[in-house]
């Protein structure tokens, strides 16, 4: 995986986890570091967008409310997040994580954490897959007069 597609794949684990699943990683990798908050946790809405049988013609499905932050570390360092929802602790805390895992020293703790939260979100996907599965129905049409 290229750098830039590692970044992408922790960075949407991050967004998809819980603040207490992001918290619980940072504190593996010990106390908090000392980062300025360069955007603090400010509170938008974003257009979602859908597609017609999965890849069909765009349309707009509707708006969600999106929190995003930016932090820098005493290394310079620079943490990105963007977390749907309302939470500005979890997207700081996202953002911190972020600006971490670009470094060296504290980067293998999280990336085994961010592998764990990888593994634990992938199986709750195949358990609502496996679920929806359970309730298909599958219809024929009869042919009359044949």
């Amino acid at each position: 995986m290229t750098e830039i597609a590692t970044r992408q794949h922790w960075m949407a684990v991050l967004a998809r986890a819980t603040q207490g699943e992001v918290d619980a990683l940072l504190q593996q990798a010990g106390p908090l570091p000392a980062h300025e908050v360069l955007k603090a946790p400010e509170t938008g809405t974003v257009m979602v967008e859908g597609r017609a049988g999965g890849a069909g013609r765009r349309f707009n499905l509707g708006e969600a409310t999106v929190t995003r932050c930016v932090v820098r570390l005493e290394s310079g360092a620079m943490g990105f997040s963007y977390a749907l929802g309302r939470d500005g602790r979890k997207a700081r805390l996202a953002a911190i994580t972020d600006a971490l895992l670009q470094g060296e020293a504290e980067a293998g703790p999280l990336q085994r954490g961010v592998f764990a939260l990888t593994q634990k979100q992938q199986a709750a996907r195949e358990l609502a897959s496996r679920k929806a599965a359970a309730t298909k129905v599958d219809f024929f049409t009869l042919v009359r007069g044949a």
